[in-house]
C-alpha cells in the first residue's frame, strides 16, 4: 500500500519543487510529482529535504557507543540523532581494546541483520592512530594493527565499514588490503608527512576525518595531512560547530576542493537529544558540556554537541554557503562517500523515503525513515 504525501516545498537533491506530491511505496519513492492513491495526501508544511547522513557519530540519547556496544545502544543513538534529522549513519566506536571493538561488531551485526532504522554500518575511528595527534582517544589503547583487528574490520556482516587509521602506522599494503575487502579508509588522528599520506591514497584510503583536526598542519614545505587533504581527491569531513574549525579555514577548504568532495560530520557525543545530562565518562575522566562545546577535564576538545540540522544551519550562517549546498553537504554527499548515492541523498524516483520537514528556522519538524515517520517535533 502506498502513502500519499504532498510538499510545501521539496528539495530533491538539485532543485526545489512546490506543492508538489510524491508517493511512497514499500520505502521507496515510487511517484514525485503525482500520486495515483485515492487518499487523501498527508500535507507536509514547511522545507522537505533529503535525510541527513552522518558517518561519524560516537553517541547520542545519552549513550557512548564504547560505553554501551550493543543494539539497544544503537537504537538509542539512532533515535536521538533522528530528532535532527539524520536518517543514516554510522555509529562510531573510537580506539578501545579488542574485546570492545568485538562487542561493537556483534551489536552491529545484530542490528544490520534486524534491518534497524537508520543504521548503515560502522565506523571504527581507531585503534591504528598517532600518539601525538591522539586528541581524547586513549594514548594505552593505541597500538600496531594486528590479524585480531583486521578481522573485525573485514567481517562482511557489518553493514558498511569505516576505518580511520594514521598512515604512518600502518603500511600501504595493509590499506590496501582493507580497501580490497570494501573497507572503506579515512586518514586521521596522524602526523603523517604529505608523502606518507599521498601514498596512502595511492593505496586506496580515499577520506580524511574532521579535516584540520587532529592531524598535521599544512606549511610552506611541509603540506602535512592537511595539505594532502586539499591537494588530492579525496573526501574530507568537517565538523562546523564553530569550535573545531575556523570559518574562514572552512571556506578555504571547500573553495580548494573539487564540488561535492566536502561532506558535513557531527562527531556527536551521548549530550546530543540528552538534555538532562551535561557532562558523562570517557576513560575515566570526566568530559563536560558548556553550552555548544565539550572539553575533557585535560582541557581538550572531547567531541561534539553538534547533530546535522545545526551543521547544516552553521553551514548557512557562518560560511555564507545557499541552503542547497549545505543540504548536498549533510545528504548526497556523504551518499556519494559511501557509495550509495544510487537510492540514498535525494529525493528522486526510486530513491529511499528518507526525509526531513524543516520549518522556517530550518528547525527539525519531522523526520521520516523509509516513509514512515520516527520523529515529530511539532
Amino acid at each position: 500500500m502506498s502513502t500519499h504525501f504532498r510538499a510545501e516545498q521539496l528539495f530533491d537533491g538539485q532543485q526545489w519543487l512546490f506543492n508538489v506530491d510524491f508517493c511512497v511505496e514499500a520505502g521507496r519513492i515510487v511517484s514525485l510529482g503525482a500520486c495515483s492513491s485515492k487518499r487523501q495526501p498527508q500535507q507536509l508544511f514547511g522545507k522537505v529535504v533529503p535525510g541527513f547522513i552522518d558517518i561519524q557519530v560516537n553517541g547520542g540519547g545519552g549513550v557512548l557507543f564504547n560505553s554501551t556496544p550493543s543494539q539497544e545502544g544503537i537504537r538509542a543513538i539512532a533515535k536521538a540523532h533522528a530528532r535532527f534529522g539524520t536518517t543514516a549513519m554510522l555509529p562510531t566506536l573510537i580506539t578501545d581494546d579488542i574485546s570492545a571493538m568485538t562487542a561493537a561488531s556483534e551489536a552491529m551485526a545484530l542490528a544490520i541483520a534486524a534491518g534497524t532504522p537508520g543504521i548503515l554500518g560502522i565506523h571504527f575511528e581507531g585503534p591504528h592512530l598517532s600518539v601525538p595527534k591522539k586528541g581524547v582517544h586513549p594514548a594505552p589503547h593505541i597500538r600496531r594493527i594486528a590479524d585480531a583487528e583486521l578481522h573485525q574490520f573485514c567481517r562482511q556482516d557489518l553493514g558498511l565499514r569505516l576505518v580511520t587509521l594514521a598512515p604512518e602506522n600502518v603500511s600501504a599494503d595493509v590499506i590496501r588490503q582493507l580497501v580490497n575487502a570494501g573497507v572503506k579508509v579515512c586518514l586521521g588522528h596522524s602526523n603523517a608527512d604529505y608523502d606518507t599520506a599521498m601514498a596512502a591514497i595511492t593505496a586506496g584510503a580515499d577520506g580524511f576525518t574532521h579535516l584540520f583536526n587532529a592531524m598535521s598542519a599544512l606549511g610552506s614545505r611541509e603540506p602535512g595531512m592537511v595539505g594532502a587533504a586539499l591537494d588530492s581527491d579525496a573526501w574530507c569531513g568537517l565538523i562546523m560547530d564553530g569550535h573545531h574549525v575556523h570559518a574562514a579555514s572552512a571556506r578555504i577548504a571547500i573553495r580548494a576542493k573539487s564540488p561535492g568532495k566536502v561532506l558535513l560530520v557531527t562527531d556527536a557525543m551521548p549530550p546530543v537529544g540528552d538534555e538532562e545530562n551535561n557532562s558523562f565518562e570517557l576513560f575515566g575522566q570526566e568530559v563536560i558540556r558548556d553550552g555548544d562545546r565539550l572539553n575533557a577535564s585535560t582541557g581538550e576538545l572531547a567531541g561534539c554537541v553538534l547533530d546535522m540540522a545545526s551543521a547544516v544551519r552553521n553551514s548557512v550562517n557562518m560560511l555564507g554557503l545557499s541552503l542547497e549546498e549545505a543540504l548536498r553537504m549533510a545528504s548526497l554527499y556523504p551518499a556519494q562517500y559511501l557509495d550509495i548515492a544510487e537510492d540514498h541523498g535525494h529525493l528522486q524516483v526510486g530513491a529511499r523515503a528518507d526525509f526531513v520537514v524543516l520549518d522556517e528556522s530550518l528547525t527539525v519538524a519531522k523526520t521520516f525513515i523509509g516513509g514512515e515517520l520516527v520523529s515529530d517535533n511539532v
